[in-house]
């Protein structure tokens, strides 16, 4: 019966699954979720697959690790929907996300030049200005809720003052400094176990050397990214052409 199936172009979820080194529950799954169209059923009841659901698992698959699972997972829902235009939204946004990140690195290595230089220059020099920040508007510029630079603060991320009247926290120049820095590592990817000692060394102006490891593999991380990005892309144009 299988091999009279697949004559016929058809594919049972076990020959989808195979193919693609994933479980049948999987194929299910992803059908049930609309990244697959909907199979058609035997007369017993049965799912029955096609090429062209092997081509929309494929481009699924292949979206993931440029776009993640969830941006994947809508891009295919609309296209399946028939709103490609949304899909190419979703797909620019990654892109426009990519080229952020990669602008992101840039300012982090600047910053972390001009920190290098500024501790061979004027060592012991203080990073401040009058005044500071409240934790409300700090979170507001980077993106983040305040409750993330609390947590961020007990990890020794950030380690602002206290008004000595309200008891608000103040960031002052140099807190914001490493709020940046630890905001940008994470976006990179990065735990907080693994940027504390990053900011420690920010804060003892070790300079970019300590650091070169990391921002080596955060350039590595974006290539493979953009990589990914491409190969979606083909195998999205390729389902997109057969549907057609």
């Amino acid at each position: 019966m299988a091999r009279k199936l697949q004559n016929e172009g058809q594919l049972r979820p076990i020959d989808l699954a195979r193919g693609h080194g994933l479980s049948t529950q999987a194929v299910r799954n992803y059908e049930e979720a609309g990244i697959l169209p909907a199979a058609s059923r035997t007369a017993h009841g049965y799912r029955t697959y096609t090429p062209l659901h092997a081509r929309a698992l494929g481009a699924f698959l292949a979206l993931v690790p440029g776009h993640s699972h969830r941006t994947a997972t809508s891009i295919m829902r609309a296209v399946h929907r028939g709103a490609v235009d949304e899909a190419f939204r979703l797909i620019d946004e990654s892109h426009a996300q990519l080229l952020d990140d990669r602008r992101t690195l840039q300012a982090v290595e600047t910053a972390l030049r001009d920190l290098a230089h500024t501790a061979v220059s004027e060592p012991g020099a203080a990073v401040s200005r009058p005044g500071g920040t409240f934790i409300g508007p700090l979170a507001r510029e980077l993106g983040i809720r305040p409750a993330t630079l609390r947590k961020w603060e007990r990890a020794g991320l950030v380690r602002p003052r206290r008004d000595p009247v309200t008891g608000y926290r103040v960031y002052d120049e140099a807190d914001v400094r490493d709020a940046r820095l630890a905001h940008q590592l994470r976006r990179g990817g990065y735990p907080l176990e693994r940027i504390a000692p990053l900011i420690a060394q920010v804060r003892a102006a070790g300079g970019l050397e300590p650091l070169e490891a990391a921002l080596h593999d955060w350039h590595g991380r974006l290539s493979a990214r953009a990589r990914a990005m491409l190969a979606g892309a083909a195998e999205l144009e390729s389902y997109l052409r057969e549907r057609e």
